[in-house]
């Protein structure tokens, strides 16, 4: 079987398991005490260009985003996200799970604009009742969004403002923040989005490392982040584990290298499928390609591919995913191409 269905299908890259194995009888402090913890934090807060800012490292996606919403919000409040959020959907209500209520914006590709948060603010508080309402208290984006579309440097100037106008921290999901980094289409740098947002995260699951997400407050962390992640179960007594995974991929620009092969083989693939005559639900910039296939043809490509069902498109088609990573090689992306 050919495996496209999403960038975490593979183990870690070689550089990080070498260096797991290398310091693995090492005796070292617990809880991210550690001098590989202390070396990664400083290569990131350089590579964001924040050398104030605060970073700690949790295991996965929906940890990280429960741990840092939870953690921001008052109890009365709730987070805004596109309806097509990861938080929105894919998250089975974690958010909600920690008494925080998500508030669906509209949004258009994944993305959530600017004006659709004045929008939604200006209409809270014109409402008189607002105070029996849950009131927004953040606003949640990521990038790349689900649909593998970027913000651009304008957008997110333009959202960090609003919120700015509005007290309401901007966080961004960086799940797949490399690929979106090193796409031919993006505008945006590390150091931009430490200038834009309130917090955001790093994403390594994803993008080479066995697991585990770097989040960064670009100024200050909440008081007792860390004792929050302790009481919402995601402080890891072997923080070495993602330690020493962070600190290799922010050495001799590992993270950013290794992303780019994601991007060159989507690249690869979705000039293969127009070439071919397949139907694409939108034109993405990043490593995850939306299909409409024949719902006949799905199947078919069923026996020899795994790929992500995504929505239906009507009675007849279906729109799939199919994933490129940093580890996808060239003879399994012509494999599949000769599939198609």
């Amino acid at each position: 079987m050919l495996y496209f269905e999403n960038d975490y299908c593979e183990g870690a890259h070689e550089s990080i398991l070498k260096r797991l194995a290398e310091t693995n009888m090492e005796k070292l402090p617990g809880y991210g005490g550690d001098k590989y913890c202390e070396s990664a934090k400083d290569k990131i807060r350089k590579a964001c260009g924040c050398p104030d800012g605060d970073v700690y490292f949790l295991v996965g996606g929906t940890q990280t985003n429960a741990v840092v919403i939870g953690s921001m919000l008052k109890r009365y409040e709730g987070v805004l996200a596109a309806a097509t959020g990861h938080v929105s959907l894919h998250e089975a209500g974690a958010i909600e799970y920690t008494g925080h209520k998500v508030l669906a914006l509209p949004q258009r590709d994944g993305k959530v604009s600017a004006g659709a948060v004045a929008d939604y603010m200006e209409t809270f508080y014109q409402d008189e009742s607002h105070e029996h309402m849950v009131f927004p208290g953040m606003v949640y984006i990521s990038h790349p969004t689900e649909y593998g579309t970027l913000y651009s440097k304008k957008e997110l100037k333009e959202l960090s403002a609003v919120c700015e106008r509005y007290r309401l921290p901007l966080f961004l999901d960086g799940a797949r923040l490399g690929y979106g980094l090193v796409s031919p289409d993006s505008d945006v740098t590390l150091e931009d989005i430490a200038r834009y947002t309130s917090v955001f995260y790093i994403g390594g699951t994803k993008v080479g490392a066995l697991c585990g997400e770097a989040v960064v407050f670009p100024k200050k962390a909440p008081a007792h982040f860390l004792t929050m992640m302790k009481q919402q179960g995601a402080l890891l007594a072997k923080g070495r584990l993602t330690g020493i995974q962070f600190d290799t991929l922010f050495t001799d620009n590992l993270y950013m290298e290794i992303s780019k092969n994601a991007i060159e083989t989507a690249k690869i693939l979705k000039k293969a499928l127009t070439d071919k005559g397949y139907r694409l639900l939108l034109d993405t910039p990043t490593n995850q390609i939306f299909v409409i296939l024949e719902n006949r043809r799905m199947e078919q490509l069923r026996e020899s591919v795994v790929f992500s069902f995504w929505e239906k498109y009507d009675e007849n088609h279906t729109v799939v995913r199919f994933a490129t990573s940093w580890a996808t090689g060239r003879e399994e992306l012509e494999e599949l191409i000769r599939l198609l």
